[in-house]
């Protein structure tokens, strides 16, 4: 070969050597001095600036490693960092990918020990000399370890280098002697010094792990005599202790039986436990995590390492701040069984069994030309949209999905710290958008007074009820309380904005959160929820704006910015990013994930303000955090969902037939039934059935308001069906309504710009003296908004057996 032979890397060592890395578009790529140690690749322009000047530097350890071509490889840490290089022929590039693979193996070890290094806890003193026996067996260990992954990593090398040896020696035993021959005996001759490199790096590894296994085989023989010795004392302890055990059980038999709260003083005396609870915090809090950069709002980078260590008061202060002092553990460890109101502590109920599956969704082809020759001649009004577009749910089944992850909630019911207890509130706002990932069809639309309960008392400790409380807009109310300790109420109604290749879908509305113990009240709103290729190609689903998560008693506030999906952003896809702060301002929790996975937050140690402006103008807020730790993680999705309409675990259990429910619960609801049931041609002639049903109920109620309001004007009301044109005072704010039973997203084009944070008064062109019937409207003493308000009577109602209230909308 012509060029200079470098060096073979070994494991471990610094590689250095020049490489080509691309810039931009117009000067291309250029010439770099690059180094690799300890798990870094730096690079200079020239080998003088090593000692003064860093050009930049990416991490192994979380870094991926692409080859393109024969001498192009790309090196990316997952979007903030990619380092495009080339190399001057094949031969260096399968020099560097090789030593970039050791190293980013050695890497990703000296990271994990580093993580485990904070839950070791530290040998006593009387036991110093096994203490330190047993540290030098586990650096030996680790040492060992890191031979045998250089090993693996070189025979992955050499098995692929080797299959393309051999092929490339196939190859040359066909070709005929010519033109061809002095290529292919090149190749061939290529492959073989790639093959002597990666095999020197295997030599010198396996030569490496010998020495070491010869040199300590005496210590481990005698580690391990220790260990069996050891191992022989324990199972004697355990014997004893297992026959002690054996004698108290048969005493406690015989004893006089104990009330049910005090039959598992395992249970009620949590000393031990809290404190092992709180040792293992203290260590995970102890933990911090490589920077993790968010450009658009702001910056975390690792706490300083004066708050890794801290003495005893300091920890303890900690966890007082965090609501795990006096013995208290984490409350993502704490065990519902020390609750009172657990179902574990009460008289065991039989948990009904739910279904886990539904008919297979049918393979229809939706015939655009039919559906617009039905129409033909038709008032808009009275144009049906057929099942194909839907799923079989109704809107106030989604409704009733935000609850899909009420462990968020029965969790943040036991914090002690309202600013953990935000973290978890926080938690379940995103969550309620997991399910919404792959759901693109619309769910049926509600009739007017339809509900649906979701009683899942003896399961989860709550229960729901939804209600279709207006039907211009569109509105639905729901409320949730929980044996566990908060009260869930909500309020929505529908806005929408059709921009041709999109469809907007702006929920209006607060949503209140009430926990019993602390009486903290948490109110925030929805994001806009955007459907993609409308008219043309795969529908799918984005959720962008902002979430603001107030508490009312203390003031503590989280600020949800969800990232709108594009395609040039480096940052991951359907991406969510928060700040906790409290009354003053100050943060002291940062929370990221993605809406459709799961969620994380870390606590903030201490910020300031970057010197540089962003790219709006305004200066970058750091945050030096401890380490990352998982809120919420979205459940898997069933087997088979993909023919399911994508339904969650519990989506497939909200329209399985109950008994006991009013008559009219969306259960009932004939034609979402006959869809679920693969039926949609009947199921269409029934939606239109009662969508002409509503209609009529809904002119007489017009004519009877109107009577009542002036009957001088009777007869003047417009007809059902009639199309509305409301002019504001701009005629760029023209909106145009269909008096329909459909939501306004079926047929409704709306050019305005929805502002203010009231959703609006529920009145239409008609006289309308509809009253719903569980809920009453009232106006909010925490916002301010009219909003319906659960009174009560419902569940009552459902024990006695009584729906002769309940109107006749099915």
């Amino acid at each position: 070969m012509s060029e200079p032979k470098a060096p073979t890397p070994a494991p471990g060592d610094t590689y250095k050597g020049w490489l080509f890395k691309w810039t931009n578009y117009i000067k291309g790529y250029q010439r770099r001095w690059f180094v690799l140690s300890n798990g870094l690749l730096s690079y200079y322009r020239t080998q003088a600036e090593m000692g003064h000047t860093c050009r930049g530097t990416i991490n192994l350890a979380t870094a991926n490693i692409a080859v393109e071509d024969s001498c192009n490889f790309v090196i990316s840490n997952g979007g903030t960092q990619t380092y495009h290089l080339k190399a001057s022929s094949e031969v260096e590039r399968q020099r560097w990918i090789t030593a970039l693979e050791l190293a980013k193996a050695k890497a990703f070890r000296m990271q994990a020990e580093s993580d485990d290094s904070g839950d070791d806890s530290t040998p006593p003193a009387t036991g110093q000399g096994a203490g330190s026996r047993n540290s030098e067996v586990q650096s030996t260990l680790r040492t060992l370890g890191s031979k045998v992954e250089d090993l693996s990593t070189c025979n992955d090398l050499i098995a692929k280098h080797g299959s393309a040896l051999q092929r490339s020696l196939s190859e040359l035993e066909g070709v005929r002697l010519g033109g061809e021959t002095s290529e292919k005996i090149r190749q061939v001759t290529e492959r073989a010094t790639l093959f002597r490199i990666t095999s020197n790096a295997m030599i010198n590894a396996c030569r490496d792990f010998l020495a070491l296994a010869q040199t300590h085989s005496k210590r481990w023989q005698k580690a391990l005599q220790a260990e069996r010795e050891q191992r022989v004392r324990l199972e004697e302890t355990l014997e004893q202790l297992a026959k002690q055990h054996n004698h108290l059980e048969r005493a406690f038999r015989g004893a006089t039986v104990l009330p049910a709260s005090q039959s598992n003083p395992a249970i009620d005396s949590k000393g031990p436990v809290s404190g092992k609870g709180d040792a293992s915090d203290e260590d995970e809090e102890n933990e911090f995590f490589d920077a993790c950069e968010d450009v658009q709002e702001f910056i975390t980078v690792p706490a300083d390492p004066k708050y890794h260590r801290r003495s005893g008061s300091n920890v303890s202060g900690i966890s007082s701040e965090l609501g795990m002092d006096d013995g208290t553990t984490s409350l993502d460890e704490q065990s519902l069984a020390s609750n009172p109101e657990s179902p574990q502590s009460q008289e065991l109920v039989p948990v009904r069994k739910r279904r886990t599956r539904i008919p297979d969704k049918p393979n229809y082809s939706l015939n655009l030309w039919s559906i617009m020759k039905n129409c033909i001649g038709k008032e808009l009004s009275k144009i049906p949209m057929p099942v194909n577009f839907n799923e079989p749910l109704s809107m106030l089944q989604r409704l009733s999905e935000d609850l899909e992850y009420y462990e968020l909630l029965d969790r943040a019911a036991k914090c002690q710290s309202s600013l953990e207890q935000m973290c978890y509130v926080a938690a379940f706002t995103v969550s309620s958008y997991s399910t919404t990932v792959h759901r693109t069809g619309k769910p049926f639309n509600p009739l007017l007074g339809e509900t649906f309960e979701l009683d899942r008392v003896q399961e989860s400790g709550y229960r729901s009820l939804c209600e279709q409380v207006s039907h211009h807009p569109p509105a639905a109310a729901h409320h949730a309380i929980s044996e566990r300790g908060w009260t869930l109420r909500q309020e929505i109604a529908l806005a929408s904005k059709f921009r041709g290749k999109y469809l907007s879908i702006m929920p209006l509305g607060s949503i209140h959160c009430i926990f019993e113990k602390s009486t903290n009240h948490y109110t925030w709103k929805k994001v806009t929820t955007t459907v993609h290729n409308i008219i043309v190609g795969k529908l799918w689903i984005d959720q962008s704006g902002e979430i603001d998560v107030v508490n009312h008693k203390t003031g503590d506030r989280c600020h949800l910015k969800f990232a709108p999906y594009s395609y040039f952003s480096r940052d991951v896809a359907r991406k969510v990013t928060g700040v906790v702060t409290d009354k003053d301002g100050k943060a002291h929790y940062v929370l990221s994930g993605t809406w459709d996975e799961k969620m994380e937050y870390s606590r903030v140690m201490q910020s300031s303000r970057r010197g540089e402006n962003g790219a709006d103008g305004r200066q970058k807020t750091v945050y030096q955090t401890l380490k990352a730790k998982e809120l919420w993680r979205k459940t898997p999705l069933p087997e088979g969902a993909e023919n399911m309409y994508y339904f969650s675990t519990l989506a497939l259990t909200l329209n399985e037939l109950e008994e006991g429910v009013a008559p009219t619960d969306s259960r009932r609801r004939p034609d979402q039934r006959l869809m679920e049931q693969g039926r949609w041609e009947e199921a269409n002639a029934e939606k239109q059935r009662l969508e002409e049903k509503q209609r009529t109920v809904r002119r007489e109620r017009e004519r009877e308001a109107n009577r009542a309001a002036s009957p001088s004007e009777e007869g003047k009301e417009s007809a059902d069906g009639a199309e509305e044109v409301e002019i504001a005072s701009e005629p760029s704010e023209t909106t145009y309504k269909t008096d329909t039973d459909e939501t306004s997203s079926d047929l409704s084009l709306s050019t305005e710009t929805l502002h203010g944070s009231h959703p609006p008064a529920y009145s239409s062109g008609h006289q309308d003296n509809y009253k719903s019937m569980w809920f009453e409207q009232l106006v909010d003493p925490v916002t301010g908004e009219p909003t319906h308000i659960y009174k009560g009577g419902y569940w009552e109602a459902k024990e006695q057996g009584n729906w002769d209230s309940c109107p006749d909308i099915f």
